[in-house]
């Protein structure tokens, strides 16, 4: 059994799973009364996002069970070591990723969270699963926190935080991703300045839409 099955992080997993889809965004009455383009609008925004993703604090917004395991399967095959996450929120897909890491035998993950309530969240299941030696979480908009301090070498970055930034996101990690390494981005629709550039021929990345909301893309050499 790999660490993703086994106890205690499969029923830790399938417990925040299903706390995640008890909830929604709907649920909130600010949210369920906003007309649809403006929760478009806010969505691709490149300067409102810490607003709108302020009155989520409350909310997992995890990725799904498949994306999970996805990022599992990813990490572990190719022997990740060094791996980026951009939005953790509470945890759930970072503990995927920290598991493949565990069975690759070590390393290093670097999540980026600003919601200060999502951190600390993150941070407790993190310990609780027995993670803490591999998952850093930096407290702050990723902007500021993922622009210093990487590893040399990055083999497999995760897109999942405020939309709109991806492709600033990917100018602070590209430098640093090694050929091969993989990117996974959530929700990628969102930003089509990212999607346009990953998907440009010559653009130095390979990348496929894969599932009904994920892009995966990998770097070449």
């Amino acid at each position: 059994m790999s660490t993703l099955t086994a106890a205690p992080l499969a029923e830790l997993i399938e417990r925040l799973f299903a706390e995640d889809e008890a909830t929604s965004p709907s649920d909130l009455p600010e949210l369920a009364a906003m007309p649809r383009e403006e929760h478009e609008r806010l969505m691709r925004s490149k300067t409102d996002y810490a607003e709108f993703y302020g009155r989520l604090k409350d909310m997992p917004l995890a990725v799904s069970r498949e994306t999970g395991v996805l990022l599992y399967l990813l990490a572990r095959s190719s022997g990740a070591r060094q791996i980026v996450e951009f939005g953790t929120s509470f945890g759930i897909s970072t503990l995927h990723l920290a598991a493949a890491l565990r069975d690759n035998g070590g390393g290093r993950l670097i999540g980026s969270e600003f919601e200060p309530s999502k951190v600390a969240k993150a941070r407790a299941y993190i310990a609780q699963a027995g993670f803490a030696d591999l998952v850093e979480i930096r407290d702050g908009d990723a902007l500021r926190t993922l622009a210093t301090d990487l590893p040399e070498r990055i083999d497999l970055v995760l897109l999942d935080g405020a939309k709109a930034l991806y492709a600033q996101v990917l100018d602070l990690l590209e430098p640093r991703l090694r050929p091969g390494a993989l990117i996974v981005a959530d929700n990628a629709d969102y930003c089509p300045e990212y999607l346009q550039r990953v998907r440009a021929p010559r653009s130095g990345y390979l990348s496929v839409p894969f599932g009904e909301d994920v892009e995966l893309s990998m770097r070449l050499g």
